[in-house]
């Protein structure tokens, strides 16, 4: 298949490159001064002349290039991200926390911005999180109705999980009243039963038209439907946004046969400059059993890995599912995408076929549902590589965390989440949620910590999900939780390489810089390990090199 043929590197010029530090995230040798690369590999890490050693034994004049004020690190992997939703949503009106602090300037701005479109055409905003309002809450329908009454208009939550529309978007697909919540979302009504126009999860299939993401049961409808060009518009926006964040590698959480053609088109065009790993949605797992997809299939640079399932809904939306009932709201409980017995089955299946999966999961009955399904399945065929994975996996009782250490169950967290809105959580379920994202938990059970962005719920900027590790401050000043649940920056780093390459099974390939790796590599402009914690993540990301390729430069 000509998509996928080997990639070839001829055009990786040898390279000598030296720097004021080198961290390796390599045990053996976890700092150097100097490294050699050539035709996409790592040939020698160390000194200068060990470095220059190797190219002469190699025949090998390579161009030199001193970075004496810079620090390399491994090229960071984000194992969960959404890259053609989060291109999605840079072509849509800007309404986050920092633009449109409240609701009269979201309104303000989705006027403004929305004058610049062609007549008619929905006007999409993203990026608002009702508890970053200063109003403390969602918009509604009716503020909506005043920026256009003739068109759509929908902001999507920053969860991804849901938002707000206008009158004119209900009308037009007939929601009502008396409409009947579909299964997996709802239609928001006030105390009087009136449409607010908040709708969640399933209820979003009204947006994503006949050739949506129609996933059923298995997962939220995140994707509005765009053509194929405007997909690949979308996808090199985000590929820049990407490597500007210093990312070498990632794991698209959410793969339907949409994103599979986009990024085969990508790659057709010869564009793809990051490495992606694809984790199907559950509902195609038929399908990719059929096709035979359970072993290594691809290449270096777009590949299949598993399979992505879904427990349980968002905390930041509150449909993450907490029989109880929500502090913040004892009518909301969220819910569950499968019965136990649907799911364990769902995940029994892949795990039988030798297929990774990836599970989101974040109250604790949905942790549970998971830890007892990756159990039973390995108990019926043991695999000490499964690397069954916890998407999220915010708030895990602590005997969860130990069934995790035991089964080997790679929690995969966003530390940006609570960053970003750490504060929502504690008023949503409580004091438990100051636990969000337990990471020190993890390290101190022998849990691996790997960390990702989910963006667009986050950007890809590795340093900041670092920086909130270390010091578990959000975004307003807020501490979540005692000093226990921080780990360092160097587990951090770790967390944010080496360990995002061995979730996505590719540690042989990445993660850390070793002879006979990619060359894949960031250039930053002090050392993560060396500066205070709190300044991380104003560490300026100066280059991004994947394949001995520089392919992003800043200033360029």
């Amino acid at each position: 298949m000509r998509h996928l043929a080997t990639y070839d590197a001829r055009d990786s010029t040898p390279t000598l490159i030296t720097a004021g530090m080198i961290r390796t995230v390599d045990d053996n040798a976890p700092t150097a001064s100097a490294i050699l690369i050539g035709r996409g590999e790592i040939l020698a890490v160390g000194t200068k002349s060990d470095a220059e050693a190797v190219a002469a034994d190699r025949g090998l004049a390579p161009i030199r290039v001193n970075l004496p004020d810079a620090t390399i690190v491994p090229g960071f992997v984000d194992p969960h991200a959404h890259p053609l939703m989060y291109g999605q949503t840079l072509t849509w009106i800007d309404v986050s926390p920092g633009p449109a602090p409240s609701i009269p300037e979201m309104l303000e701005i989705l006027r403004r911005e929305s004058s610049k479109l062609p007549a008619g055409v929905p006007i999409r905003g993203y990026g608002y999180e009702q508890r970053n309002l200063a109003e403390r809450r969602h918009p509604t329908r009716q503020e909506l109705d005043e920026v256009a009454g003739n068109r759509e208009v929908y902001v999507m939550n920053a969860s991804g999980h849901g938002g707000v529309v206008n009158s004119f978007t209900l009308e037009k697909f007939g929601i009502t009243r008396a409409t009947p919540n579909p299964e997996g979302g709802e239609f928001f009504r006030d105390t009087e039963g009136e449409l607010t126009g908040e709708l969640s999860d399933a209820a979003c299939n009204i947006l994503t038209g006949l050739n949506g993401v129609k996933i059923g049961h298995h997962g939220p409808n995140f994707h509005l439907g765009d053509e194929a060009a405007e997909h690949q518009r979308q996808l090199d926006i985000v590929q820049r946004e990407f490597l500007a964040g210093g990312v070498t590698a990632l794991g698209d959480a959410q793969v339907s046969k949409r994103e599979f053609a986009a990024y085969l088109a990508m790659a057709d065009r010869d564009e793809l400059h990051i490495r992606v790993s694809m984790y199907f949605l559950s509902h195609l797992l038929d399908a990719v059993l059929d096709l035979g997809l359970i072993g290594p299939f691809g290449n270096a640079f777009l590949s299949a890995a598993g399979i992505k399932l879904y427990a349980d809904g968002t905390l930041g939306g509150w449909t993450a599912y907490f029989p109880e009932g929500y502090v913040g709201d004892p009518c909301r409980t969220g819910q569950l995408y499968h019965s136990p017995e649907e799911y364990r089955e769902l995940l029994r299946r892949a795990h039988a076929a030798g297929l990774q999966t990836a599970t989101h999961a974040q109250s604790p009955t949905a942790i549970r549902m998971v830890v007892d399904a990756i159990e039973t399945a390995l108990a019926e065929r043991p695999d000490a590589e499964a690397r069954h994975r916890v998407e999220h996996c915010g708030l895990p009782d602590p005997a969860e965390v130990t069934r995790m250490a035991q089964l080997g169950i790679r929690p995969v967290n966003q530390t940006q989440h609570y960053f970003n809105w750490g504060e929502g959580v504690e008023q949503a379920i409580g004091t438990p949620g100051e636990r969000f994202n337990p990471l020190g938990e993890f390290r101190d059970a022998g849990v691996p910590i790997t960390l990702s962005s989910d963006a667009p719920v986050a950007e890809p900027r590795p340093l900041e999900a670092i920086q909130t590790a270390v010091t578990r401050i959000t975004r307003r000043g807020h501490k979540l939780g005692p000093d226990s649940l921080r780990i360092t920056a160097e587990q951090a780093l770790r967390a944010q390489t080496l360990e995002g390459a061995i979730t996505l099974g590719r540690e042989h390939e990445f993660g850390s810089l070793a002879v006979g790796k990619r060359a894949d590599f960031t250039v930053l402009g002090a050392d993560p390990l060396e500066v205070p914690g709190e300044e991380i993540a104003a560490i300026v990301v100066l280059e991004t090199w994947v394949d001995g390729i520089r392919r992003f430069k800043r200033g360029n």
